[in-house]
């Protein structure tokens, strides 16, 4: 079986309207390629018969503004992972927003609580960043958040055997590469200011790209111990 499940990553889409790190710029992609990106995707998945998921992490208020709108243009879900201590800041989605995405059908996860390298937590730390983030954003959405999105896309053997024991159904991380359907760890493809889709969606669900998906998939499974 060829992995066949591409998970992209936005993490804002037009201009920045909150401070950033040094670095995260470079991640918002413009408003016309989304909207380019979302509109390929049906065809990419007939072409290719791999399955596409949108995703966007951080909660940023252009999720709601830009990112959803495409979504129902075009018939499609998405997954918006939001950081339970950034709900309602500015430059962020509202509780309302979050509400209103949920009720649309979209999912609704949970990208910790502070945006911190969950390498470093101890146990205090933990508890804020899995379990009280999580309880703050079911609160929210009215829902049960089943999905966690790894900030920075750093984790180890540690990190996944506690969201494993927190009960989380699926994992997604900034690895790059295709997933296997149904698979707990889920690697994505974040998108940069630079992507260009005639040049570059295509390739990201070629033969190529779906047999690595497999390879990939056995080795990280070798090597995290999940």
């Amino acid at each position: 079986m060829l992995a066949n499940n591409l998970y992209l990553t936005f993490h804002g889409i037009g201009d920045p309207i909150v401070p950033l790190a040094e670095g995260e710029g470079r991640y918002f992609v413009g408003k016309d390629v989304y909207r380019q990106v979302i509109a390929q995707l049906a065809v990419l998945e007939r072409a290719t018969g791999v399955k596409a998921h949108v995703t966007f992490d951080d909660g940023n208020l252009s999720d709601y503004e830009t990112g959803f709108p495409a979504l129902q243009e075009h018939g499609r879900k998405g997954s918006f992972f939001v950081l339970a201590g950034r709900i309602g800041r500015h430059g962020y989605l509202s509780a309302a927003r979050i509400r209103e995405l949920a009720d649309a059908g979209m999912e609704i996860g949970s990208h910790g609580h502070d945006h911190v390298d969950w390498r470093r937590l101890d146990e205090a730390g933990r508890r804020r960043e899995f379990s009280d983030a999580r309880k703050r954003i079911e609160d929210v959405a009215g829902r049960a958040v089943t999905s966690a999105a790894v900030p920075f896309g750093r984790f180890d053997r540690f990190v996944l055997a506690h969201l494993k024991q927190e009960g989380f159904a699926r994992v997604l991380t900034s690895s790059q590469g295709l997933a296997m359907s149904g698979s707990w760890f889920c690697p994505r493809t974040s998108l940069t200011q630079d992507f260009d889709p005639a040049r570059d969606l295509a390739p990201l669900a070629g033969a190529s790209a779906r047999l690595k998906g497999v390879a990939y998939a056995a080795l990280r499974k070798l090597r995290y111990r999940f």
